[in-house]
């Protein structure tokens, strides 16, 4: 058989400086800080679906998103695959929703800060260095 179920996703590392906009997120499945993003909608286009997550999310619109990185794995439903966007140009006010609270915060500030799993296997390949 050559169909499976797929469920495709983003998740976006924006970066100000030398600060990273997280979001500590209070779904069950997935707890902790991270890196803003959600699920791509029947229709909507890859990139378009990062820009209107981040602007859910946090209230911002990323206007130079580049996709650095796919990364997939096993669910019962079938194939899960993230989209790893980076940006560094965005326009907008800072705000959280319903989703968890946002803010920016360096490396440093990140070792005091409960994440998320994997997140610094994220980061690796969000900044290049897998």
């Amino acid at each position: 058989m050559r169909t499976e179920m797929v469920e495709l996703t983003n998740l976006c590392m924006i970066k100000d400086g030398d600060k990273y906009l997280l979001q500590n997120r209070i779904k069950k499945d997935w707890q902790g800080y991270t890196f803003p993003g959600g699920h791509v909608e029947p229709g909507e286009s890859i990139v378009q679906s990062a820009i209107r997550e981040v602007k859910e999310e946090t209230g911002l619109t990323m206007t130079d998103p580049r996709l650095v990185g796919v990364k997939q794995f096993w669910v019962k439903s079938g194939r899960y695959i993230v989209f790893l966007f980076s940006c560094t140009k965005f326009t907008g006010e800072l705000r959280s929703s319903y989703e968890g609270e946002v803010g920016w915060f360096t490396k440093e500030e990140m070792k005091n800060i409960n994440l998320v799993s994997h997140f610094f296997e994220h980061l690796d390949v969000f900044e290049g260095d897998f």
